[in-house]
């Protein structure tokens, strides 16, 4: 969805969500959202009744949700989907990211909210565990569609979104991509190993 679709109120939850991945929670301000999403003033009281509690979660959701669309995304890239090209594709999107808008863009909100819990309140906590939750899930079942066993892939994959999360920070703090890169490289061939090969 472009600028251009979304009405004020989605483009608030879009700005938040983009806000607090470079800045976090505390130093993200509801006027700073507003001026970012050219948004109306007044309408912040009126589509955020819960005041910036309620934008910062519904800003982790809406970032568990595009996480988790994006491994359908993923998946119709590949001619031949196998766990290490899945999590090559997903690390894929924070390289080619830092590579072209720098690391100032920031890592995950909901990595970011989480960081931030001592400013968040305890319903961010719980926005930002179901966010990783909802991403998890159709990793795990991508997984298991490529021959992982059931036992195996929501271990996997939360290793996978683990490992992901880890090194957007180390990339970050280096302003180096080579996080990314040794962990694509490293977790790749454990993955591949877990899924049983289909006749």
């Amino acid at each position: 969805m472009t600028d251009k679709e979304r009405g004020p109120r989605e483009r608030m939850v879009f700005s938040a969500a983009q806000l607090i991945r470079r800045d976090g929670v505390a130093a993200t301000g509801m006027r700073d959202v507003v001026a970012h999403a050219r948004a109306p003033r007044g309408s912040l009281r009126h589509y955020f009744p819960g005041g910036k509690e309620q934008l910062v979660n519904e800003a982790v959701d809406w970032a568990g949700r595009y996480a988790a669309g994006r491994v359908a995304r993923f998946l119709a890239g590949m001619p031949e989907p196998s766990p290490s090209r899945l999590f090559a594709a997903m690390a894929a999107q924070w390289i080619d990211e830092y590579g072209s808008a720098g690391f100032e863009a920031g890592g995950c909100p909901v990595a970011a909210a989480t960081v931030d819990c001592s400013e968040a309140a305890e319903s961010t906590r719980e926005a930002a565990a179901a966010a990783f939750a909802r991403w998890t899930a159709p990793v795990a079942r991508a997984l298991a569609d490529m021959g992982v066993p059931a036992a195996r892939a929501e271990p996997l994959a939360t290793l996978m979104i683990s490992a992901l999360e880890g090194a957007i920070l180390i990339a970050r703090a280096e302003r180096d991509v080579r996080a990314l890169t040794t962990v694509t490289r490293e977790l790749g061939p454990l993955l591949d190993a877990a899924a049983t090969p289909r006749s």
